[in-house]
């Protein structure tokens, strides 16, 4: 019989590909496209098949549940992100969402029920690869998502508003393409936009996240699982440089404005300082383009992303102070002028202390030394943490290597955290009823 890490993994696969992927020759899956569709069809039959029934709720997220002793009782969620980035990996999301469908399909195939139900929800566009908003499911189902954010469009012109009306018509409803997902309680017609504030809910009992680590700890250690402490606080921005756009050919070394110049200093600068801080922090600059972009004229503006984590909030606003000052004395010393605009700002959001607990506890059973470790990557747990305790469990991936289509997970070590996850479930159900 094929373990259910292994069957996890496989499912991860069998979506990797058409008609779940909008791009040939590898992976994209953006929010609310037809590929998107296809895979929350397919994901809905799997949950089926585990004993859930299926919804999906206001912002389209895909969510199956496993009734409890209590139905009334809040329910433990287990979940991730079901998008990809361009041309990523297929672990990163997925695999979460498809180790809680396995561990509910255990609990189901010898019939055990805990004190609470246990729903496994699929939240989209988490990459904020298709709108220009990271996690907008997940927060809209925390309720802190701003009524404001959901006027956004995608690279394609298409508003959020027209993605969910295409998606809710082009699946017959909200039947996502599939003829067996029909529920008993439909979701109505699609009303417009707004409905999609309709996804808040009240507060779950705790949200479990599965999630391969996207870094190279755990391997560095050899070990297959380890218990999230928290995830890293993140300052984004967007900087942009003018100088003077002129004539490559004509304009002499000394009379020259040159905006990308700049900017390759300030890009130098921004690695020198985070490599000085030498701690946990990180500094990024993941995109840079030079206007007017043609080889013949000197660049006279450029713009570039600037992107800054840390465990320790203080430490990464202190840093933050510190480069920008940085880049302002280069921009002075040469004459350009700089902007820069704040265009993200999440705070540190550390994992419930007494879930670690259980989390640790759940290792040892399993046979895992218990391993702590922090989150440099943003997820879903950190938009969920405002609604309710969080815990997060990172699996080892090869090479520490995520977002690139040679990411990869040894079944085995699916198949160990998906004991882990059982483990935390059964200690949490003990929990829960000692209380």
């Amino acid at each position: 019989m094929v373990s259910g890490g292994t069957r996890a993994v496989a499912r991860c696969d069998a979506l990797g590909v058409a008609p779940y992927s909008d791009m040939e020759g590898g992976l994209f899956r953006a929010y609310l496209t037809p590929a998107y569709a296809a895979a929350q069809g397919r994901l809905a039959e799997w949950m089926r098949a585990a004993g859930m029934s299926v919804r999906v709720d206001p912002a389209a997220n895909l969510i199956g549940r496993y009734e409890g002793m209590n139905g009334d009782a809040p329910a433990l969620l287990i979940g991730s992100h079901l998008d990809s980035v361009k041309d990523g990996g297929r672990y990163d999301g997925p695999l979460g969402i498809m180790l809680g469908v396995e561990a509910v399909d255990t609990l189901h195939r010898v019939g055990k029920r805990m004190p609470f139900p246990i729903e496994v929800i699929a939240f989209g566009d988490e990459e904020g690869s298709r709108f220009p908003a990271a996690m907008l499911t997940s927060r809209a189902v925390a309720g802190v998502l701003k009524a404001e954010a959901l006027e956004v469009v995608d690279g394609e012109g298409v508003t959020l508003e027209d993605a969910l009306s295409l998606h809710c018509h082009a699946s017959g409803g909200w039947h996502l393409c599939s003829p067996t997902m029909h529920e008993e309680k439909e979701m109505p017609a699609f009303a417009g936009v707004t409905q999609f504030l309709e996804a808040r809910r009240a507060a779950p009992l705790a949200y479990l996240e599965a999630h391969i680590e996207q870094g190279p700890v755990l391997e560095a250690e050899s070990l297959a699982v380890g218990t999230v402490t928290g995830i890293a606080a993140q300052l984004r921005y967007q900087a942009v440089v003018t100088g003077q756009a002129n004539h490559a050919g004509t304009t002499t070394m000394p009379l020259r404005r040159d905006a990308l110049a700049g900017a390759a200093e300030m890009l130098l600068a921004i690695e020198r300082i985070a490599k000085d801080d030498a701690s946990d922090l990180v500094a990024t600059v993941g995109r840079i383009e030079a206007l007017p972009g043609a080889p013949n004229v000197i660049p006279g503006a450029a713009r570039f992303t600037i992107d800054i984590r840390s465990g320790d909030p203080g430490r990464r606003d202190g840093v933050a102070r510190h480069m920008l000052a940085a880049l302002d004395g280069i921009a002075i010393a040469r004459g350009l002028m700089l902007s820069v605009e704040l265009v993200h700002d999440l705070p540190a959001s550390p994992c419930a202390p007494a879930l670690m607990d259980i989390m640790d506890a759940a290792l040892a059973n399993a046979g895992q030394p218990p391993f702590r470790l922090v989150s440099g990557a943003g997820h879903d747990a950190m938009v969920m943490a405002a609604l309710c305790p969080t815990a997060m469990l990172f699996i080892r991936c090869k090479d520490g290597v995520s977002h690139n289509p040679a990411e990869h997970v040894d079944p085995a070590d699916a198949e160990i955290a998906l004991q882990v996850m059982l483990g935390f479930i059964d200690r949490l159900g003990d929990s829960f009823a000692a209380d």
